[in-house]
């Protein structure tokens, strides 16, 4: 096939009728069977097969609103990756609307048995007027808030019931004011596209609440956007109205169909061997670089063009300002390993309607040189674990982590400076959706998942997290004000550092899963978030470190920390201690001290930031000044002295 050749998969209405291509290599016939509002089948057309891969037909009179499923026949060579089963009934991998979510029934996975009853239909529907979306709502530097949609939205007493753990619940203004009083720059949505529970999760009463298991790319799942691509939409211009980004965390690197157990519900019926990719040595067996069963053949042009297709569908259908691609080295890896000049990633950097999109990487996976942090180069923005883990590690204690804060605070030039780059693309965060939210790193030192059902082996053991002396709750005054203290010092550190910040939704007011650190599993009180016992105190607080970097020349940019010279370069940093001298390369390498100054910026504009994870006050010496230090955020006094384990900011005012 010729990638550069225009292709229209997918149903496509015209004056006429309908028009159904599908992509189905290997297969010998493909069908596209019709259905009416009571599930009823009413006609089959065999689609016409046209050059290579390609077959499609018209169906005469065929109106929006029709709902419609795949069959596809073929080989059953399991030897060769061919799994063509025309008992099943698939769902066209280019839907736009499906009629109802997708549910687990393990007769999807067995050959032979008829689905028709149990997979959802798709539903033919218009498109709505292309958008120009124009510049992005998002400039690198500003607070990426991650929205879990339905968790974060299912509690809120202000958003009416009908549309609580919907998408078009974000529109309500009190989401919003709450997101403006943050100055959120873009919301971050977790996976809305349609996804199925794992196989293991409904016997034990369980199911997907992430939505990192789909099965299509472009059809949002129907609990969350019931009125489809129009919520999403909807969503968008009300948060754009607020100057909000919208970016979509997409799955482009394995879908719900999983293991060779799993079902079959589209790419598997339509071309197992061409979609997924396979061992080379063991012909027939998926590879699993995801982790989840199966992984995405990203190096095929079937795939790139499924790929590309989803996401200008999203941006002129919807007007999405870009993408976080979950496990991104996936979409960059082919028989040789992975590459950042893969054709796929080019293709995106490249692509007229994509190519100003915000790109953003979680660079890692399973599969063979899997870690990639840093190596994405530019426009990628890049999820930096590193940055996750230096700052939890800093504040919960360890030795000989003055250091490697300060070059998290500066950017992290050590990952991101190749090639001469002067700009950090990384995005700075201390927790997110995977792992223990902020509030319960300092309250827990170990993973509790038993509700996972997997005997608490599922879930990272290497949290970085600690207890202040009491595992999970605690009534002691003593211990819940150290606690207060510590996450405030770890958000405090985030809104402090250069580069891109994420924060999850619920993080700001103390959401906590009760030391669940793989939530994946609990559409529950575990992880929907509390509104009505909200922890005020930090709320307040992260608003006040959200507006001083809002307002601030200093905080929010991108350029790369460089040692003070005394000029006017906004991006200079002095590292003092705390009696106001320079720091020296043995107190850089003295393994315990416990608290050292950032002083950003030129005289007579500079900000002065204490971090100090001391257990006792500490009085700090200011540098010399012209004018007045104020304080510039809370906790902090015009006496100097710093609170135990916080961080503090002053800033310099004309005198």
């Amino acid at each position: 096939m010729d990638f550069d050749t225009p292709q229209n998969p997918g149903a496509e209405l015209t004056a006429e009728g309908a028009r159904f291509t599908v992509r189905a290599p290997s297969a010998s016939s493909v069908t596209v069977c019709l259905f009416d509002q009571q599930d009823n089948e009413t006609a089959r057309h065999q689609l016409e097969r046209g050059d290579g891969d390609v077959f499609s037909t018209l169906v005469p009179e065929l109106k929006a609103g029709a709902r419609y499923g795949l069959r596809a026949d073929g080989p059953w060579k399991l030897e060769a990756g061919h799994r063509f089963d025309p008992s099943k009934l698939l769902v066209d991998p280019y839907a736009v609307r499906l009629d109802r979510p997708f549910s687990y029934d393990p007769r999807l996975g067995k050959f032979g048995e008829d689905t028709q009853g149990i997979v959802p239909k798709a539903v033919l529907e218009a498109p709505l007027t292309p958008l120009n979306p124009g510049r992005p709502i998002f400039d690198a530097g500003g607070l990426i808030y991650e929205i879990p949609v339905r968790a974060f939205t299912q509690l809120h007493p202000d958003v009416p019931e009908a549309d609580r753990g919907t998408l078009r619940a974000l529109a309500h203004p009190s989401i919003i004011e709450h997101l403006r009083k943050l100055h959120v720059s873009a919301v971050e949505l977790m996976p809305i596209a349609a996804w199925i529970d794992e196989r293991h999760l409904p016997p034990l009463g369980l199911s997907n609440a992430w939505g990192y298991n789909p099965v299509t790319m472009m059809a949002l799942d129907p609990r969350l956007a019931p009125g489809g691509i129009s919520d999403l939409r909807h969503v968008v211009e009300a948060l754009h109205a607020a100057d909000i980004g919208v970016i979509l965390d997409v799955v482009f690197n394995h879908t719900g169909e999983s293991d060779s157990d799993g079902p079959t519900l589209s790419l598997r019926g339509l071309g197992n061997a061409t979609y997924y990719r396979h061992d080379q040595h063991t012909p027939g067996t998926l590879v699993n670089d995801t982790g989840c069963g199966n992984t995405l053949a990203c190096d095929r042009p079937e795939v790139q063009e499924l790929v590309l297709s989803s996401m200008r569908h999203f941006v002129t259908q919807a007007g999405i300002d870009g993408f976080r691609f979950d496990l991104a080295p996936i979409l960059g890896r082919d028989a040789n390993g992975f590459s950042p000049d893969a054709k796929l990633l080019q293709h995106i950097a490249d692509d007229p309607v994509l190519h100003d999109r915000v790109l953003i990487a979680e660079p890692w996976d399973i599969g063979p040189g899997g870690y990639q942090l840093g190596n994405f180069g530019p426009p990628w923005l890049e999820w930096n674990d590193h940055a996750r883990d230096d700052i939890r590690r800093y504040w919960r204690g360890d030795t000989s982590m003055t250091g490697a804060l300060a070059t998290r605070l500066s950017g992290s030039s050590d990952v991101f400076a190749s090639n001469n780059a002067t700009r950090t693309r990384s995005i700075n965060f201390v927790a997110a959706h995977d792992g223990f939210p902020l509030g319960d790193l300092v309250c827990f030192e170990e993973k509790h998942n038993e509700a996972n059902g997997e005997e608490n082996r599922d879930g990272h053991n290497a949290n970085y997290s600690w207890n202040n002396g009491v595992e999970g709750p605690s009534d002691d005054d003593n211990i819940r004000a150290i606690r207060e203290a510590d996450a405030c010092a770890l958000i405090a550190t985030l809104f402090a550092s250069r580069g891109t910040i994420l924060l999850t939704a619920g993080d700001e007011f103390g959401h906590s899963q009760h030391g669940n650190n793989n939530a994946y599993a609990q559409d529950n009180a575990i992880t929907w978030r509390n509104w009505e016992e909200l922890d005020q105190q930090r709320l307040d607080f992260t608003r006040a470190w959200a507006e001083l970097r809002e307002t601030s020349p200093l905080l929010g940019r991108v350029n790369f920390l460089k040692d003070s010279d005394g000029s006017a370069d906004p991006d200079q940093v002095a590292w003092l201690k705390t009696d106001g001298q320079p720091m020296t390369p043995a107190d850089w390498e003295n393994s315990h001290l416990n608290s050292f100054m950032m002083v950003l910026g030129p005289p007579g504009q500079r900000l002065t930031i204490v971090f100090s994870r001391s257990h006792e006050a500490v009085r700090c010496v200011f540098p010399a000044s012209s004018g007045l230090w104020c304080p510039a955020s809370p906790r902090a006094s015009i006496e100097k002295p710093v609170p135990p384990r916080s961080v503090v900011c002053w800033q310099e005012m004309p005198g």
